[in-house]
């Protein structure tokens, strides 16, 4: 199943408190669980001014409509092609 890199632009992200980015967790949390297993939500990285999230899903439409119904920014969705780390060197 592709995954996805989903940049969404939510300033002052960074400084979100932990009770408010627990709320966030639980309403995509909520919205993947009525979209079905097909859709899964790996991990996010929280930047100062962005979070960017890490998606399997069986399309690009599917990680949008995750986004609109939970009323989240999907500033750009990118299917990721290839992964490489430091082992790809050896």
């Amino acid at each position: 199943m592709p995954k996805y890199v989903i940049e969404r632009e939510i300033p002052g992200a960074g400084q979100i408190g932990a009770a408010d980015m627990q709320g966030i967790a639980q309403k995509s949390c909520s919205v993947l669980s009525e979209l079905g297993p097909q859709v899964q939500w790996v991990e996010s990285y929280v930047t100062e001014d962005k979070i960017y999230c890490i998606y399997i899903a069986p399309n690009e439409e599917m990680v949008l409509e995750h986004a609109r119904k939970g009323g989240f920014p999907a500033n750009s969705v990118a299917q990721v092609k290839r992964m490489i780390d430091p082992t790809t060197a050896e």
